[in-house]
């Protein structure tokens, strides 16, 4: 399900050892990072890897079990595709943003992009592209868009699970 917020997304903290660029929400045990993407070449892939390390430092990775592995892919396979989509549609992606509560992780690509991301309808899986939104949907918790009143672009957020 898709939800449009007017306020900016909320702050999921610093991460406690102070890794990676982070914000302060003064809730303990949160993990951020944060990675300009305005000007770097290879987004798709620097993106990835950002995020995979993230992972890898936050125990996620080397999974230990064949639902954890999935979890960590299908949050990769996310990282993916909203950048992907901010690069397509809507004048590049500005910054990825990743942080996780051990409950939820929460993938945020901001661009610069007036456009409303969403699932094509009717899916046609048979045909090439236009399924970005639909695996987002298909994978995520929940997943929506963030404008600031006033400002230019917005920010694509999807929520995905943990692994337990």
């Amino acid at each position: 399900m898709s939800t449009t917020r007017q306020q900016p997304p909320g702050d999921l903290g610093p991460e406690p050892n102070g890794a990676g660029a982070a914000d302060s929400s003064g809730v303990p045990g949160n993990l951020v990072r944060r990675l300009a993407l305005g000007s770097a070449s290879g987004i798709v892939p620097l993106a990835r890897d950002f995020t995979r390390q993230a992972l890898y430092d936050w125990g996620w990775l080397p999974a230990a079990t064949a639902d954890r592995r999935a979890a960590a892919e299908d949050v990769l396979l996310v990282v993916s595709e909203l950048v992907t989509n901010a690069c397509l549609h809507a004048e590049g992606p500005e910054e990825l943003r990743v942080g996780c509560d051990g409950k939820v992780l929460r993938l945020e690509v901001t661009d610069r992009g007036t456009g409303q991301p969403a699932p094509r309808t009717p899916h046609r899986a048979g045909r090439p592209g236009g399924h970005g939104m639909f695996i987002v949907q298909r994978l995520c918790l929940d997943w929506g868009v963030v404008r600031v009143p006033g400002a230019p672009g917005k920010t694509v957020w999807a929520d995905l699970a943990a692994p337990s």
